[in-house]
């Protein structure tokens, strides 16, 4: 009987892990990762708390980096570049801490995550470096010199001869530390290829144990990119006995492109980023990458151990503590990943999800089937955070209680709670770091209307609560409900900024949604300040300033003047907490105090 044969045909080729199957077929397998093993493994190195951070605007706090860190842990993630430990305090703290808590973890992982810093081809970076990822059970150095010639003319000012002998030195010293060393050729793309091969072959022979190929500015296409992987794993002398590995920037869109090509050349270990965070366009997506893998195992035969049920977990957690929101395209990640609107794609999709699904919503964690309401209790909330993958918060009977509490105030004004409510609950409840918590919303009374000019006037008093308990009152008016509460905040702060970006979108829809607010905020230059209080309060608006860092708040809540709040508050928080680390102008803040001081480089 020809179905018979056909349905024998069917199950031989899902046994086999392979997509080739009869016409008929195809739509039932096509959505079926690879069940053959794959001999080689790829490694995932993900350098979103380090490249990522890069990212203008995108800093964040310890607290932040070390949830992300846990994140990227039950991920997957077999490497974490978790900072620059020499480029501050802040940072080398982040990194320490990360190795001490992320890095033993071995529950739901073959082995622990391992910790990698960042260094320059110097003894002071490598040292400092080590002292920070020391602390892990598997760390790593990764350290990196330029080696275009654009690069050593223009930027260090030094010969070929002398890029080799500070490559070399830097790789002997960081391998008398640690037995896992990575070596960059920054702008390798750039970089003569018979150089590379003198430069590769040197450290290698000083102890480098994988060899990172950047494509630093973002410059190579596929082929090109591809073909240089290949020219250095035939040409360099010990090859078989190092790591390949790619880094590839998206300044011309083709990152992840450049990166497949280069796997395929022999690369077995891939940096990436989280909602292709990083540098400028940024780098190559761990979304894509590993999705690219997973979906056609027939042109990558190689296994990942990534959880892919956590990628948009993953996602949302950067995009929320970053402040970068991911675009409603992105592949993998984007709002409309699995989104349908074309008549012919919805009848498909209804006949079949494969005719226009490559990949199952479920397979990257895009769908949930509990739904929780105002009559959901304490069970049915931490099962949720189980599901969502928040298996530490929901062990933790302290903070799951402030949580529910949290959570049932936001359903009595919902009819149904969703996951990017409850995400939202938990950006906001979670991230703040609790030694830097200056300040704490408590408290908005509002008052608005029109002069006889229609000119919108509102007056807010805003309560806010201090490290130390004590509760600060003050009121202001503004052009509207959001200026006025912002001066009020201002009064009471003191801390004099610029609010570089400020707006506001709705978490879930339906009139009951809650809304967002996001605002990035600079600290002012303190040579157009003068020592008029009521300079401070006011809420001035500008264009960035590059030379100074940007801090996020994100705030959420039923009332859209409240979250605008939370999230002022949240931001100056941070700049508060980060200021003397990553802060050009230095700002301390004195609760009971009228003075501020700011100390300009």
């Amino acid at each position: 009987d020809e179905r018979v044969v056909r349905m024998a045909a069917i199950l031989h080729a899902a046994r086999a892990g392979t997509r080739r199957a009869p016409v008929g077929a195809a739509a039932a397998l096509a959505r079926r990762f690879s069940t053959a093993p794959a001999m080689d493994k790829l490694i995932i190195f993900d350098t979103t708390l380090r490249d990522g951070e890069q990212s203008p605007g995108a800093t964040l706090t310890g607290k932040e980096k070390l949830l992300i860190a846990r994140m990227l842990c039950r991920l997957g993630v077999d490497v974490c570049e978790a900072g620059f430990p020499i480029a501050s305090d802040g940072d080398y703290e982040a990194v320490k801490e990360i190795a001490l808590q992320i890095g033993p973890i071995t529950e739901g992982r073959i082995a622990p995550m391992r910790i990698c810093g960042l260094a320059r081809a110097n003894f002071k970076d490598i040292d400092r470096c080590y002292d920070a990822v020391r602390h892990a059970p598997l760390s790593r150095i990764h350290t990196f010199l330029a080696s275009s010639d654009i690069h050593l003319e223009h930027k260090l000012n030094i010969t070929r001869a002398e890029c080799i002998s500070k490559a070399v030195a830097a790789v002997r010293h960081a391998r008398q530390m640690c037995d896992d060393i990575e070596f960059s050729p920054e702008d390798a793309g750039r970089s003569d290829r018979a150089f590379l091969v003198d430069l590769c072959d040197a450290v290698v022979e000083a102890g480098a144990t994988t060899l990172n190929i950047p494509d630093t500015v973002g410059y190579t296409v596929p082929e090109e990119y591809a073909g240089l992987i290949a020219y250095l794993k035939k040409n360099c002398k010990r090859s078989s006995e190092v790591i390949f590995s790619t880094h590839c920037h998206n300044d011309l869109g083709l990152a992840t492109a450049n990166t497949l090509a280069a796997v395929q050349a022999g690369a077995r270990q891939v940096e990436v980023t989280l909602n292709s965070l990083g540098e400028r366009a940024g780098n190559s997506s761990l979304e894509e990458v590993v999705m690219a893998v997973r979906t056609r195992p027939s042109y990558y035969p190689y296994h990942v151990d990534i959880d892919t049920t956590q990628i948009l977990r993953a996602s949302k957690m950067v995009s929320l503590y970053t402040g970068i929101p991911v675009q409603p395209n992105k592949a993998i990640v984007g709002a409309n990943a699995f989104a349908h609107e074309a008549g012919i794609h919805q009848h498909g999709v209804l006949k079949h999800a494969a005719t226009y699904e490559i990949m199952t919503p479920e397979s990257v964690g895009a769908e949930s089937d509990l739904v929780l309401g105002k009559h959901s209790g304490k069970a049915a909330f931490k099962r949720k955070l189980q599901q969502l993958g928040y298996t530490e918060i929901a062990a933790d009977e302290t903070q799951l209680a402030l949580l529910v509490q949290e959570f049932k105030t936001v359903a009595d004004q919902k009819k149904q709670v969703t996951d990017a409510d409850i995400e939202a609950i938990l950006a906001d409840r979670m991230a703040i770091p609790a030694a830097s918590d200056s300040w704490t919303f408590h408290s908005l009374q509002l008052n608005a209307g029109t002069d006889g000019k229609d000119r919108v006037r509102a007056t807010a008093t805003v309560a806010l609560i201090d490290a130390a308990g004590t509760e600060h009152v003050e009121a202001a008016i503004g052009s509207g409900p959001v200026e006025a509460t912002f001066k009020a905040i201002n009064r009471i702060v003191k801390v004099p900024v610029n609010l570089v970006q400020y707006s506001v979108n709705a978490v879930t829809g339906g009139k009951d949604a809650l809304g967002g607010v996001l605002v990035h905020i600079q600290p002012r230059d303190p040579e157009n300040l003068t020592d008029e209080i009521s300079e401070v309060a006011e809420v001035t608006r500008a264009a960035k300033n590059k030379r100074l860092p940007v801090y996020t708040g994100h705030g959420t809540s039923a009332d859209i003047i409240v979250a605008s709040a939370l999230s002022y508050t949240s931001a100056l928080n941070k700049l508060i907490a980060l200021g003397d680390k990553v802060n050009p102008l230095k700002v301390s803040v004195s609760s009971d105090s009228t003075d501020r001081i700011l100390d300009g480089k």
